[in-house]
């Protein structure tokens, strides 16, 4: 099988890059893109080299990073505005191949093997071409690893940034990368890095020569095949971008500005959230079978039950089979502080539907409002009911 040629592109800091060239005053200022202070999600969510070099670290409280950087300015985020420019930045990427994989907004997989002979350059020019082009397009930066396999590609953006290029090739990966710490690899999060600390698994390397038994024992078939990947021997394929598989789920959860109990207060918060689900499962024209209801308490306390449903996807629909799975369960007993609602087991609609007598709302209606929402934004149109004094709707 021939040698792949496989790009990860990841933009540079890219929540706050885009606050920084769609306001160019802030460009030479300290920048983070945050939680609302007022509320419980008052973190960094990113921020800008300046900020960076403060020491202002993502996930830090802000007030921490007040401290170390008093003149920080702080910006909520825009999502619709980075959704809008990463599709934006998948034109670049297509314009090479159509092996294009997207991981997360701000971040993707290219492989351009097949590219290689027409365009008549290799791997690391592709990528200079693509940062230079992103540069000049949007004028921020992306890092891009080049690599024979995905795993690979990813840690070569990772090691080098802002605006490089880093080739991990078959012949020196062992040597690039097997002295990074575990938690350099997607897969090895907080509590596994902890679990192999106490059995002085420290590094890439460490991990790759514990015994496949052994690691079926720790992770599963994850830690095996993550091992393989690793040492080389597995190259996953990076996905046709117009062939993406579905989401497996579409939910929606958030924690509100105040403990609640009542029934009514959450169903406030339910309907906010399914009409933020139905729009999504609109635009990718799904209809979900499975819905699943989480409630956290104010004591961290989590309950979470499913139930398998007829297919639907309106928001009044879908309001009222996550209310009617609550009562199934909950007492109103505790106060509640954050509340999530997910549909899952999801199938693609066909052009031409069957409607429903019974449905609570026209396909005409589900247009329309998507249509607004599409065009003026998110918070433009919304159920009437008094969620704001629990939700923090986008500004």
């Amino acid at each position: 099988m021939k040698e792949r040629t496989i790009l990860h592109s990841d933009v540079n800091n890219f929540f706050a890059s885009v606050e920084c060239v769609t306001k160019p005053e802030l460009r030479r200022k300290p920048v983070a893109v945050t939680g609302n202070p007022e509320k419980r999600t008052g973190i960094i969510l990113a921020k800008n080299d300046v900020a960076k070099s403060f020491g202002v670290k993502t996930g830090e409280a802000i007030w921490q990073a007040q401290q170390k950087c008093p003149n920080l300015v702080t910006l909520p985020p825009h999502y619709d505005v980075y959704e809008k420019i990463s599709r934006e930045l998948h034109k670049i990427y297509l314009s090479y191949t159509d092996l294009v994989e997207p991981l997360g907004l701000d971040e993707c997989w290219l492989d351009v093997t097949p590219s290689l002979s027409y365009l008549n350059k290799g791997g690391k020019e592709i990528a200079d071409e693509i940062r230079a082009r992103v540069k000049k397009t949007f004028g921020f930066t992306v890092s891009v690893g080049v690599s024979f396999s995905k795993i690979f590609a990813k840690l070569g953006s990772d090691m080098k940034k802002p605006d490089a290029t880093t080739v991990i090739s078959r012949e020196n990966f062992k040597e690039k990368t097997y002295h990074l710490p575990l938690n350099s690899i997607i897969g090895i999060g907080g509590r596994l890095t902890k679990k192999f600390e106490k059995m002085n698994v420290l590094t890439i390397g460490d991990f790759v020569g514990l015994k496949e038994d052994f690691l079926q024992k720790i992770m599963g078939k994850t830690g095996v095949e993550l091992r393989a990947k690793l040492s080389g021997q597995l190259v996953e394929p990076v996905a046709c971008y117009f062939n993406l598989a579905p989401p497996k789920s579409i939910g929606n959860g958030t924690t509100t500005i105040l403990d609640i109990q009542s029934r009514e207060d959450i169903n406030k918060v339910v309907s906010y959230l399914s009409e933020k689900i139905s729009t999504r499962m609109a635009n990718g024209n799904f209809q979900g079978c499975c819905i699943s209801v989480t409630l956290k308490t104010a004591d961290f306390e989590r309950f979470h039950h499913s139930r398998t449903i007829f297919p639907i996807r309106s928001s009044e629909e879908i309001e009222e089979q996550a209310m009617s799975l609550i009562d199934s369960f909950w007492k109103y007993d505790r106060k509640v502080r954050a509340v999530r609602v997910r549909m899952s087991t999801l199938q693609k609609l066909d052009k031409i539907e069957q409607l429903s007598f019974f449905s609570k709302e026209s396909e005409s209606l589900v247009k329309s409002v998507k249509e607004i929402k599409t065009k003026y934004g998110d918070d433009k149109i919304f159920i009437a009911s008094d969620t704001a004094s629990f939700i923090n709707r986008k500004p």
